[in-house]
This record gives C-alpha cells, sequence and structure tokens, in this order.
C-alpha cells in the first residue's frame, strides 16, 4: 500500500503540475504525431522526434504525461530555442540509475561520450514494455539486435556461437548479452579479473546441474578447469593464466567439433600459443578438461593409459607405504618395550584409577575434537573419513560428550570420596610457591637463572593444565548440552542465546585442542626426557632418575 500511495501522489503532482502549465499531451502531440518531424545534430546525424502515440498508451508509462518525463519543458517550447534536458529516469528509477551509472556506459556518458548507450537506447523512449513481452526489445531473442546497434560485430559473432543458435531456437537457458555482462551494471569482462570470466560468468550456466542434465552437457566442465594449471594459476593470483575465454573465445563460442572452432584441432596451436610461443601440435592437444580420477575427457588411447597409470600408482602406493608403516610400527613398538624393560621405573606416579580416568578422557576428547570439527566444516577430510551421513556423526559427538561428562563426574566423586582422590587435587591447587616457580621458570627459559624451578609432587604447568581441564569440561559440557536441547532451552532464554552458546563452544574447542596439541603433547610426547612417551599413562611408574629430576620436593612417604 505504501508503494501505491507514493504512486498517486506522483500521479496527482504531475497531473496537478501539467494543468498549472498549461503543458498537455495534445499540445506536444501537435507537433510529434507529426512521423516526418525529424532534428539533425551538429554531427549530421538525423533523429525521428515522432512520438506513436497509440503505442505509447500500450507502455508500462502510459499513465504518465509527457511532462512526467520530460519535466522541463514549458508552454514556451519550442519558441524558446532550448534544448529538451536529457530525461532523469532516475527520478522514478534511482535504484537501477544509481546501478547504471556504475556500468561502462554510465562512465562513458559521465566522460562526455554523448554516443553511449543510455536508458532509452536500450528500453525505447516511449513504447516500454516489459522484457518478458516479445515485442521488448529486451526480450531473450532481441537483445543482440538491440546491443547490436552499436556493437555489430559482438552481435554477429554471437549469433553464430552455440548461445546464439540456441537462443534462436528459443531456450531461455541460454546467455544472452545481459546474461553475461548483467542488466543495468553492464560491464566489460575483458578488463575485469583473469578468473572472473570463468568463476562468475561461464560457472553459473555450466557448473548446474539442472542446466547441465537438460541440455547434456558435461558436468564437470567448471571443475576440470578450477583442478587444470590455468584454473590454480588464476586461483592464486595470476593475471596472465587463461580463463574460459581465452580458449573458447568471447563471444563466438562454438562446439571442438566446429571447423571455425577456436579449440577446433585445426586452430589449437594457434590457440595456445597466443600464451604459449612456439606452440606445437603435441602440445596442443593435450587435454585441459582432466577429471581428477584421472579420466580425460575423451577416449584417445593416451588418456585410457594415463588413467591405467595412476591406478596402478595408486595400488602401489597404499601397498608399499602400508607396508612400511606396519613394518617401522611394529619394529617401534618392540624398541620401545625392550627400553622400558630394561629401565627400572619404581616409582608409582598415577594410580589405576587416575590412569583409567585419563584414558577414558583422552578418548572422548579425540572423538570429540574430530567429530565436532567434522560438524563444522562437513567439507573437510575429517567429516569424510567419518561418512557422509552426518546423523552418525552427530551422535557420535553426542556420545562423546556424555562419556566426557560422566568422567569429570566420575572425577568428582573421586576427589570427595577417596584418600587418593583428596590428596591428588590438594596436591594440584594452586599455592604461592607456584607464582615464585614461573617467575624462575622464566628466567631460566631466558638465561638469566642456572637452574630451573624445583617441584614437588606438581608444578605450575600440570596444575594450569588440570585446572583449565576443569573449566573447559564444564564450559563446554553446558553449552553443547544448550545447543543439543536447544528447543527446550529456548522455552526459558531467548534464541541469540543458542548463537552465543555455539560461538563459545566452537572457539573453546580449538582453543582446548591447540593447548592439548601445544602444551600437553610436549610434556607428554616431545620433551627429550620423556620421547617418545611418558609411559606413566600406561602403567603409572617411572624411574628414580626420572622423579629426582622433575619432581625433587614431592615426599612420597606421605602418598
Amino acid at each position: 500500500m505504501k508503494y501505491v500511495w507514493h504512486v498517486f501522489l506522483l500521479v496527482f503532482t504531475v497531473a496537478a503540475l501539467s494543468a498549472f502549465a498549461g503543458v498537455k499531451d495534445g499540445d506536444c502531440l501537435d507537433c510529434h504525431g507529426d512521423n516526418t518531424l525529424t532534428k539533425t545534430n551538429a554531427g549530421g546525424k538525423v533523429t525521428s522526434l515522432f512520438v506513436d502515440y497509440a503505442k505509447f498508451k500500450l507502455s508500462a508509462h502510459r499513465t504518465n504525461a509527457c511532462i512526467s518525463c520530460h519535466a522541463d519543458i514549458t508552454a514556451k517550447h519550442p519558441d524558446d530555442n532550448k534544448l529538451v534536458a536529457r530525461v532523469n529516469c532516475a527520478t522514478c528509477h534511482e535504484r537501477q540509475a544509481e546501478t547504471f551509472n556504475a556500468s561502462v556506459h554510465g562512465i562513458a556518458l559521465r566522460a562526455g561520450h554523448d554516443d553511449a548507450a543510455t536508458c532509452q537506447d536500450c528500453h525505447d523512449s516511449h513504447k516500454i514494455i516489459s522484457d518478458n513481452s516479445p515485442s521488448s526489445p529486451l526480450y531473450f531473442t532481441r537483445q543482440a539486435d538491440t546491443c547490436g546497434v552499436c556493437h555489430r560485430k559482438e552481435a554477429h559473432e554471437w549469433a553464430a556461437s552455440v548461445h546464439g543458435k540456441a537462443v534462436a531456437a528459443g531456450s531461455h537457458d541460454a546467455p544472452t548479452c545481459t546474461g553475461c555482462h548483467a542488466e543495468h551494471q553492464i560491464r566489460s569482462l575483458k578488463n575485469t579479473g583473469s578468473m572472473t570470466v570463468s568463476a562468475e560468468v561461464c560457472s553459473r550456466c555450466h557448473s548446474s546441474e539442472r542446466i547441465n542434465s537438460r541440455y547434456n552437457l558435461p558436468a564437470d566442465r567448471v571443475k576440470t578447469f578450477f583442478e587444470s594449471y590455468h584454473g590454480l594459476a588464476g586461483q592464486y593470483g595470476s593475471t596472465v593464466a587463461a580463463n574460459c575465454a581465452s580458449c573458447h573465445g568471447w563471444h563466438k563460442v562454438l562446439p571442438s567439433s566446429d571447423t571455425n572452432s577456436t579449440i577446433n584441432a585445426a586452430h589449437l596451436v594457434q590457440t595456445c600459443g597466443q600464451c604459449h610461443p612456439g606452440t606445437g601440435t603435441n602440445f596442443a592437444l593435450g587435454k585441459i578438461h582432466v577429471a581428477s580420477d584421472g579420466q580425460a575427457a575423451g577416449a584417445d588411447w593416451g588418456s585410457r593409459l594415463n588413467r591405467l597409470v595412476r591406478q596402478v600408482y595408486m595400488v602401489l602406493i597404499v601397498v608399499t607405504i602400508s607396508g612400511m608403516a606396519l613394518h617401522n610400527g611394529i619394529l617401534f613398538v618392540r624398541k620401545t618395550a625392550a627400553r622400558l624393560r630394561a629401565t627400572a621405573r619404581p616409582v608409582l606416579r598415577m594410580s589405576a584409577s587416575q590412569r583409567w580416568q585419563h584414558f577414558t578422557l583422552a578418548t572422548s576428547f579425540i572423538l570429540l575434537a574430530i567429530s565436532g570439527f567434522a560438524l563444522r566444516f562437513p567439507d573437510s577430510w575429517l567429516a569424510k573419513g567419518l561418512g557422509s551421513y552426518e546423523p552418525f556423526r552427530r551422535w557420535l559427538h553426542r556420545i562423546a560428550g556424555i562419556v566426557l561428562l560422566a568422567v569429570g563426574a566420575y572425577h568428582l566423586v573421586y576427589i570427595l570420596l577417596t584418600k587418593d582422590g583428596r590428596k591428588l587435587v590438594c596436591d594440584l591447587f594452586p599455592v604461592k610457591k607456584d607464582l615464585a616457580d614461573v617467575w624462575l621458570a622464566v628466567g631460566y627459559l631466558c638465561g638469566f637463572q642456572k637452574h630451573k624451578p624445583q617441584i614437588g609432587r606438581f608444578g605450575y604447568a600440570e596444575k594450569m593444565e588440570y585446572w583449565a581441564v576443569v573449566w573447559g569440561t564444564i564450559l563446554m559440557g553446558a553449552t553443547g548440552l544448550m545447543i543439543w536441547l536447544k528447543l527446550d532451552v529456548t522455552r526459558f532464554l531467548p534464541r541469540w542465546a543458542i548463537e552465543v552458546a555455539t560461538t563459545i563452544h566452537y572457539y573453546e574447542a580449538v582453543l582446548a585442542c591447540l593447548a592439548i596439541v601445544v602444551w600437553h603433547f610436549y610434556h607428554v610426547v616431545f620433551d627429550p626426557d620423556v620421547y617418545p612417551l611418558n609411559t606413566a599413562c600406561l602403567d603409572g611408574k617411572i624411574s628414580e632418575e626420572f622423579q629426582q629430576h622433575e619432581h625433587p620436593l614431592e615426599d612420597r612417604k606421605q602418598q
């Protein structure tokens, strides 16, 4: 209703102004109704000033008066000898005019090129009708004729192309002038980035499953191009890499079977030679659209041989590397076990209960990380590794979360009801000495101190990690349950609370995973004193030497 009211006011205002000015349509038609009325500009160009009022009354502007568009006309016209100003379509079509002003036509007009196309050149001056009407100059079968008034060569080439022939046959899906160059913001694709044509123009149709299926077109043309050297080079910033039009042409796009096509075998040397001087026949006959599975776009012997070689190598790689990995994996386990047997490790570092809690925590955390990031990035290799069944990834994540919360609850009972548990949490509780140890450690790491800080059962590193796990488990558990039970949660909380919980859950997961890799893995795997693994997590034991080196202040008599 708002826009209807605006239109009513506009028509009313125009009518009032017309009556006030004394200029009526009939006054204009006294002269412009003569089909012989013309004008000649300084360059000798003759322009008809005839207005077919019958056609105007069939146009979209039929409710407008002449002065609705020609607002500068007064009753003194034409005796005042003033040139009629260019019609300002932006008065009613502000958004379209703004877009047009950014086009090559609009820029040319502002630069003083009066021969550049205006709104009237494309839409007509008085018989303005919907471009869905076959009589419209912008109807899909007439666009080339309209644009061809200025762009004759391009229109002729397009008409001879597969696109032009498809449009002539009545296909609405085939690209027309505005299909590639846009409707109002007409752009010159020759001056755009190397990949713009391929990524934004050709891909719109040739990556469409509907169009490829309907017209029996190859479904992989866009994908295989972007996987080729040209496509990859363009994606990584090359401004000279070939795009679709570099090989297929801009307007006269023809199939390779056509002898006039730039990709016909007879013309490939010339086409490739534009970028590769000295191109020979064998080079030019190479395949561009080669599928990722090694099947070239064609059934020639070279393509078949290439695919066979790929398959042989895939089998060879899997068998060879798997055998090497199995051999070295078994050797690693046996050598590590032999070294552990040869080393006396009488000091009990972790009890059986603590080891099982650690194992359950670690397993559930790893499953949560893998399934969580697979859910967040469904196109990643993690997601593909878990299969294409999204409910499986979702329930794996939920079950792992339940296990993590369960082991957290068990640990709470453990530290409250058992002697070992109470001793564990007391030893892990931060004390004033930890701050001094951090300061000493900084001095030691920077080379200002000769000796690292002496610690007891647990130092600042273990305490930081323990309480970070406690905090992370509570936070991830709470936000995870909110996301899982969002329908129930939103009965009491606003919907944005779920969005905030999702953000916290994701970024806390990123923080936790990075902390485990950078901090925990160093202390239990990559530290030269324990590499390849601190086996206390397996049997709970460490050597006397390691105990004295890492925990010299621990009072083991109280354990």
